[in-house]
């Protein structure tokens, strides 16, 4: 788990109290008066520290500590007993993103080991120190929750000659949960300078390296809280055929069984830092010149999920609609056999057929019934639009007119066009319907039919009709340039 995903939003205790337990590697001697020089282990090392804060950054903390001291030649014990620090203060407390730094101020009280000779015997005679403390803890969060903390103290003394300081950290693991309350065990390490001029001019210098154990018992600030209740969803949106990015598709998401406000992807694509509940998510996905298209995964706590929605092209189709009708009376004509391609239709009670799903382009339809004359007619398909043909047959029987119909369109787009059909040699002078059709009945022979509207440029088409023929012409008329 990334830390700064399982840090973040992390609250502090409001307090906490620490019990220790350890050993001190101690190393120091003494300069003046009866000269001493020492080293070894000391057990039963115990320190108690508390710290409390309130709701804001300001808090206080004190700490007590035992050591335990003996001097020993070889087996033999010289002189021994137990040294105390003792501190308290005031602590502000500041958060740089998932880290935690407490800084104080205070006093500090310590016992620091210094000899005298009474009757040829060491003695320890415990001297003491007043001084005012500058301190520094600092929390690091840590994957699987733990901790790492650092932390370090500058005494200034008060009233003596003295310096020294002291560092350390600890690696704090969770051991239980229980409400508000939590532990965590400490596996702490110290190192301790001091060097003290006492006032008939001894001089003690000692080194203190401590390891130990410590419980750590907190209010507040629990482990459970700290777990991500959010997971990171990364959308990208996709041609399903090419793989490019669909920019600024319109993307609503559903998680938990609520529907969200719609979002725009970017120009790329994608919707990215998009902070959703644990569980499974529902995206769907709309963009211009493409079906709507969704997707689903699953959200998990604190981690980054990413997400493909794959949208198909809408498809590049338009629609016939085909009316066939008896030339001698204009009624429908129902049963009629309708090829449109590879595709046949029969027509309705209504005489019409429609086929869709229709590639864009030049089509041939041919319509045939029983009793009339078969006809052959080229249309043009237009993506995502309805083409209407109107048919009508007519007899088959020997000496009947022959029957001439159509459409009048601009080849600009298909448009329909109301225009004037002329047929010098049958004295027939007549308009298109609002829909641009037209259709005459003419004895057998050879005509020139002239058709003109207004803002395009007139066609002459000369055809030779048989008796009884049904002939259909859709006529495309050039606009007139400017």
């Amino acid at each position: 788990m990334p830390i700064s995903t399982w840090a973040q939003g992390v609250p502090a205790e409001r307090a906490s109290v620490r019990l220790r337990y350890g050993l001190a590697f101690r190393e120091g001697a003494q300069e003046a008066g009866p000269t001493v020089s020492y080293a070894g282990m000391t057990p039963n090392d115990v320190a108690l520290g508390v710290s409390a804060f309130g709701e804001g950054w300001l808090g206080a903390w004190a700490s007590v500590q035992r050591e335990g001291f003996r001097l020993s030649l070889g087996s033999e014990a010289i002189t021994g007993g137990a040294l105390v620090r003792a501190s308290v203060g005031p602590a502000a407390r500041v958060f740089l993103g998932p880290v935690r730094a407490e800084l104080s101020a205070g006093y500090g009280f310590a016992q620091l080991p210094a000899f005298s000779s009474s009757s040829g015997q060491v003695q320890l005679v415990p001297t003491a120190r007043h001084a005012a403390l500058l301190g520094a803890r600092v929390l690091v969060p840590l994957p699987w929750r733990l901790r790492a903390e650092v932390r370090g103290e500058l005494p200034v003394a008060i009233g003596s000659s003295s310096n020294g300081f002291a560092a350390g950290g600890a690696l704090l693991v969770p051991v239980l949960r229980r409400g508000e309350w939590s532990g965590a065990l400490a596996l702490e390490y110290q190192y301790v300078r001091d060097a003290l001029t006492t006032a008939d001019g001894g001089v003690s210098r000692q080194s203190i390296s401590r390891a130990g154990v410590a419980f750590e018992l907190s209010l507040g600030g629990a482990d459970a809280d700290v777990r991500p209740k959010t997971g990171e969803l990364v959308l990208s949106v996709v041609d399903a055929d090419s793989g490019l990015p669909l920019p600024e598709a319109r993307v609503v998401l559903t998680a938990d069984g609520v529907a969200q406000a719609p979002r725009v992807a970017g120009v790329d694509g994608r919707l990215t830092d998009v902070v959703l509940p644990p569980g499974e998510v529902l995206a769907r996905v709309e963009a211009g010149g493409y079906l709507p298209a969704e997707a689903r995964a699953t959200v998990t706590a604190g981690g980054r999920t990413e997400l493909v929605v794959r949208a198909s092209p809408e498809p590049r189709v338009g629609t016939l609609l085909v009316t066939v009708t008896d030339a001698r009376g204009g009624k429908p004509l129902p049963g009629a056999a309708v090829a449109v391609g590879t595709t046949e239709r029969v027509t309705d009670a209504a005489g019409q057929v429609r086929v869709e799903g229709l590639g864009p382009g030049p089509l041939e339809v041919k319509i045939s019934a029983e009793g009339f004359r078969a006809i052959q007619e080229a249309v043009v398909i237009v993506t995502g639009t309805e083409t209407e043909l109107a048919v009508s047959l007519v007899s088959g029987r020997q000496g009947a007119l022959a029957t001439l119909s159509g459409q009048v369109r601009s080849v600009r787009k298909g448009k329909p066009l109301k225009a004037l059909l002329v047929i010098p040699e049958a004295k027939i002078r007549r308009r298109t319907d609002a829909r641009g059709t037209f259709q005459v009945q003419l004895k057998q022979g050879r005509y020139r039919l002239i058709f003109s509207a207004p803002g395009h440029v007139s066609q002459t088409k000369v055809v030779t009709v048989r008796d009884g023929e049904q002939a259909i012409f859709n006529v495309d008329l050039f606009p007139k340039s400017r």
